[in-house]
């Protein structure tokens, strides 16, 4: 028996990334995104489309980007790659002992335990 994926409705997903429906309609509108339809016309999303969505919520929210910066910036990034884009351009000004931090990049070691772990379960995801 074959296991379907999760499903998600707009509410849902706008509940999850901690939006506005309008907000998932107009991302879908200015990314030319579309959802899968029923026939009579609900939206559904799946995994997938949560990770993209969370992707651009990053891209806008956290690290500022405009509505273009966040287009072509996906135009520039794979599905797959897009955890680990987010986390190679993160700035960080996090304040700690200097012996606690990575030699090569002056983050703190549990910093990069905490994004490794994040990693991992977003593979865990995208293997699915």
């Amino acid at each position: 028996m074959k296991m379907q994926k999760r499903q998600f409705r707009i509410g849902e997903l706008a509940k999850t990334l901690g939006v506005e429906r309008f907000v998932i309609r107009f991302w879908e509108k200015e990314f030319r995104f579309d959802a899968y339809r029923s026939e009579g016309g609900q939206r559904f999303y799946n995994e997938k489309d949560l990770l993209r969505f969370s992707f651009i919520k990053k891209l806008l929210y956290e690290q500022g980007f405009t509505i273009a910066g966040a287009k072509k910036q996906l135009d520039t990034t794979s599905l797959k790659k897009e955890e680990r884009l987010i986390i190679a351009s993160h700035k960080t000004s996090i304040e700690g002992d200097p012996s606690q931090k990575s030699a090569e990049k002056n983050i703190p070691i549990t910093e990069l335990k905490l994004l490794r772990d994040k990693l991992c379960s977003l593979q865990k995801i995208l293997s699915v």
